[in-house]
């Protein structure tokens, strides 16, 4: 029996963070998928057939088979757990799976809301930030830099013994600052824009995007 093709449903524009963390996902995975682009600006993602079928009316969702599901972490974990035979997301060792799993939930807590606020994604794609951070994003900053340089290890290319998705999410919030011109630390920095070369992520990252129309 042919496995069904999976459907990656994004953003029209190609910044979501969490669209980036489910399509390297897919592509690291393997498997065989296509995306449709979701026009958030027009309010697509709440037409009725996208929020029966997603039931939050959000991006990342994947369609496979007939079964949809929305959120990046829970796609994540659906491909970990539908392809066990694929190259894996996740460390296979139990205790550093644990610790990949905090810190993409770090990521996604609201610590570092003033960054993704105030360094939004249309700033590493479209036009630069020109305001200067507020003292909340200060914080912040201070604290990614603090966690950051907890995980990353004085010597290896990787959080852990192998490439997994935490890799590309951290790099992916350093990288709000970076392509912003902040002072990020040299080891911070040489970690991220290592990561930035993976060839799924220059994938995503060079992906010729529409011009840009704010969205609320």
């Amino acid at each position: 029996m042919t496995e069904a093709k999976i459907i990656l449903y994004s953003d029209a524009f190609w910044i979501s963070p969490w669209v980036f963390s489910a399509h390297i996902a897919l592509r690291e995975n393997g498997v065989a998928f296509e995306v449709r682009e979701v026009g958030l600006h027009t309010g697509e993602q709440r037409r009725d057939a996208y929020l029966a079928a997603t039931r939050t009316g959000r991006v990342p969702a994947i369609e496979h088979g007939g079964f949809w599901l929305a959120e990046s972490w829970a796609i994540i974990e659906y491909l970990e757990e539908w392809f066990p035979a694929a190259p894996r997301l996740l460390p296979t060792e139990f205790q550093s799976r644990a610790r990949a799993r905090q810190l993409c939930s770090w990521i996604r807590s609201l610590e570092t809301a003033p960054i993704v606020d105030e360094r939004p994604t249309s700033t590493m794609f479209y036009e630069r930030a020109t305001t200067p951070l507020s003292e909340a994003a200060n914080r912040a900053v201070a604290k990614l830099y603090d966690v950051a340089d907890r995980f990353i290890p004085k010597s290896g290319a990787h959080l852990f013994d192998a490439w997994c998705i935490a890799d590309a999410e951290l790099a992916f919030i350093l990288h709000r600052l970076i392509l912003n011109g902040h002072a990020v630390p040299a080891r911070l920095r040489a970690y991220a824009e290592a990561q930035w070369t993976r060839p799924s992520v220059v994938e995503w990252v060079a992906h010729e995007r529409k011009p840009y129309v704010p969205y609320g």
